[in-house]
C-alpha cells in the first residue's frame, strides 16, 4: 500500500521575522521608528520605541495563520 503525502503549509517568511509568538500564545512585534532621525526625537520617546508590544486580538488572527508552525 502506498503512503499518500500530504502538502506541508508554508511559513510566511515575512511575517516570522516581524512577529514572534510568547509561550503564553500572544504575539509580540518590535515598534516602528527606531532606527533613523533620532535626533529630533525626546529621550522617553526613544525609550518607548525600544519595548516590543503586542498586537490585537483581531489581528493576532491573521498572523497565526501565516505562521502555522509558530
Amino acid at each position: 500500500m502506498k503512503k499518500i503525502k500530504t502538502n506541508k503549509m508554508k511559513t510566511n517568511k515575512g511575517t516570522a521575522k516581524r512577529f514572534k509568538i510568547t509561550k503564553t500564545g500572544k504575539i509580540m512585534h518590535r515598534r516602528g521608528g527606531h532606527s533613523h532621525l533620532l535626533a529630533k526625537k525626546r529621550s522617553k520617546r526613544k525609550r518607548f520605541l525600544k519595548h516590543e508590544s503586542s498586537v490585537s486580538k483581531s489581528q493576532s488572527a491573521i498572523i497565526k495563520k501565516l505562521l502555522p508552525y509558530g
